[in-house]
């Protein structure tokens, strides 16, 4: 029996240090590979160390303390890692390591900034936690001289290779110190999840809150303080693919987009000055980000920094403004939109209801920005819509960049090549207080377009507007209104030009205009023989091009709303007669001007058409002039400053009346 014990004892005893000494040997084998590993960051230039490294095989989880590393880039990047435990581990084949759980505790990573303003940024996190996570057992080694595009691109590639299905930082604290005019500035980050994490991709990202305060430098050596806080962040579908395209120089003529971020949302967002200033946007959209590595190659931008301190060259300023416009023909965003902004001012409080956008190719196809209501020292604005149609951002940095060279004043032609830059202006809803009334005056529209360009000059024109507001009674040509019973009013007009190059042509069509409760113009205008050269900020090449023009066909229609018994009623009231005693002395004064026309019965017709017109109120006169002939407009427009009704004897005249 003491033999079988004795027996039964010894082989617990081999047992026991069997399992103990293979568990030694296996944490002595993986202590040999994660300094293998580690030695391979040295190898690549960069310095790294860590203590000591442990390993439990019943749970298959290794521990390492104490992790502390810089980087080879300039400037470094330095990392510490207090501990960081991996359990659940396993090598599904000789490249690739696994683990069911990756914990991180007291991370710190800190790195210069690199440019002119300097500065240093640090980040913090008590722990980090990773699920399912798989990648390479060894890292790639990199010279040690990689610029930090080159290690950029190496991590991101080292990204690709991972996978994980989440990644998890419960609070992490960020410092920023002097950077530029900011002294100092800290930041706390709450909720930090990532999810779906494989092949370089991102399924999700978030962050419930990210609350900053900062110290910045103001002119005057004065300081301000400011803080805030914006929550849930929010973004999906990352793809670092993207971003390693616009790293790697081999792409360089690859003008193809490639989506870097699907959709992101965030807010609210508010900030807080130590002046009192408070600002709070409620939302933020941003969809479908993209790039273009032709256009957007981040090492030749890189390789433009100036070093700090130094100014650039005017050739330098000029090459900077340029690779600046590639940038904005390197990217693009679906669509862009910030909802709900809100501020206090010295003025009152200041409300915006949307601000968006889009971009591609260089260009924001539109600019709007909606629902903006503020006030004035005279009163309250609004703005119900104001956007800019087509703007050709690329396009306005490259012409800035001709006026970099303080020595050379820009030319007039370098100034209207900003013209085709824009499309067109609409606006809506405008309301500002006039004058000292305490009443508003209100734009109802305001749409401008242009195109069709002959160099810088638009050859097609299209202006849409409506006004309204009070009239002004201390204003002498407004008192006849004010002495009619009307104390505002109300503008529309519609007015667009087009040059037909293939018949030489161009029409004012249409040509309306209204003055609410008194009268309405619409006009029908043509000019021929219009050459293309007439298009020119040269004053004698346009001068000598204009004496080609010939007038057109010429149709005029006018309404009367009003303002025939608005005239009479004033005539009435200066000359002290009754209003038909009035009227009959308008008609007679037409009369006795058109004397001219006596020998012209189309004019005559005309002036008896006129007076048909004053005689019955609310009714329509219509004029349609014919040109006899070749009738060079420059002779026309002559004729009109010194004898109107000489002008007529140009054209073939129908005239009439009706309701």
């Amino acid at each position: 029996m003491v033999k079988i014990l004795m027996g039964l004892a010894a082989a617990v005893v081999i047992a026991v240090g069997g399992f103990l000494g293979f568990e030694f040997y296996t944490q002595h084998r993986i202590a040999s590979e994660v300094e293998t590993a580690f030695e391979q960051i040295r190898a690549g230039g960069g310095k790294v160390s860590h203590g000591k490294v442990s390993f439990d095989l019943r749970s298959r989880t290794v521990r390492i303390a104490d992790i502390a590393g810089e980087s080879a880039t300039q400037p470094p990047v330095n990392i510490k890692i207090a501990g960081l435990t991996a359990s659940g581990v396993g090598q599904p084949d000789a490249a690739k390591f696994s683990a069911d759980n990756i914990e991180g505790t007291d991370l710190e990573v800190s790195v210069g900034i690199a440019g002119p303003t300097g500065g240093r940024v640090t980040y913090k996190a008590p722990q980090i936690f990773m699920k399912d996570y798989s990648g390479p057992a060894s890292l790639p080694v990199r010279p040690a001289s990689a610029s930090i595009a080159e290690a950029y691109r190496s991590a991101l590639e080292q990204f690709a290779a991972v996978s994980a299905s989440s990644i998890t930082v419960p609070t992490m604290v960020g410092t920023i110190n002097n950077f530029g005019t900011v002294t100092s500035a800290d930041f706390t980050y709450t909720g930090i999840g990532l999810r779906e994490i494989r092949n370089g991709k991102i399924g999700s990202m978030q962050i419930e809150r990210n609350a900053f305060t900062a110290s910045t430098q103001q002119p005057a050596g004065k300081t301000d303080k400011l803080s805030g806080e914006i929550v849930n962040f929010a973004s999906r579908d990352f793809d670092a693919a993207a971003i390693a395209a616009i790293l790697d120089p081999q792409k360089a003529n690859d003008d193809k987009y490639y989506r870097v971020y699907g959709q992101t949302t965030a807010g609210p967002y508010t900030i807080t000055s130590g002046q009192g200033l408070r600002m709070r946007i409620d939302g933020m959209t941003v969809d479908d980000i993209s790039v273009r590595p032709s256009r957007l190659q981040l090492p030749a931008l890189l390789a433009l920094i100036p070093a700090a301190g130094a100014t650039p060259t005017p050739a330098q300023a000029r090459e900077m403004m340029d690779k600046m416009a590639n940038i904005y023909e390197g990217m693009r965003v679906g669509t862009a939109e910030m909802r709900g902004l809100s501020a206090d001012t010295p003025e009152g409080p200041f409300k915006l209801a949307a601000v968006r956008f889009n971009l591609e190719n260089g260009k924001v196809g539109e600019f709007a920005v909606e629902g903006l209501d503020g006030r004035s020292p005279k009163g309250p604005v609004k703005v119900g819509r104001f956007a800019l149609k087509s703007l050709d951002i690329a396009g306005l940095l490259r012409i800035a960049a001709q006026f970099s060279n303080p020595g050379q004043q820009p030319s007039p032609d370098q100034f209207l090549a900003m013209f085709p830059l824009l499309a067109g202006i609409d606006v809506k809803g405008v309301a500002v207080p006039f004058k000292n009334t305490g009443k508003p005056l209100n734009v109802d529209l305001v749409n401008l377009d242009w195109g069709q360009f002959v160099g810088p000059i638009p050859s097609k024109v299209r202006l849409v507007a409506k006004f309204s507001g009070p009239l002004d009674g201390t204003h002498p040509g407004q008192q006849m209104l004010f002495a009619a019973g009307m104390d505002k009013m109300a503008i529309d007009f519609d007015l667009g030009t087009a040059w037909d190059e293939a018949s030489r042509s161009l029409m004012l069509e249409p040509g309306a205009f209204e003055v609410g409760g008194l009268v309405k113009l619409s006009a029908r205008v043509s000019l021929a023989n219009v050459p293309r050269q007439i298009f020119s900020f040269n004053p004698q090449q346009a001068a000598t091009m204009a004496a080609q023009v010939e007038a057109g066909a010429i149709e005029l229609t006018l309404r009367d709303l009003g303002v025939i018994d608005v005239a009479v009623a004033e005539y009435a009231r200066t000359q002290n007669v009754s209003r038909d005693a009035a009227r009959q002395a308008v008609i007679q004064d037409i009369r006795n001007n058109a004397t001219t026309a006596a020998n012209s019965p189309d004019a005559l017709a005309a002036v008896e058409a006129l007076v048909r017109f004053v005689e019955t109120p609310r009714t329509t006169l219509t004029l349609k002039l014919t040109p006899l002939g070749k009738v060079p407009a420059v002779q026309l427009f002559r004729l009109l400053q010194s004898d109107p009704l000489a002008v007529l004897a140009q054209f073939r005249i129908e005239a009439s009346t009706g309701l």
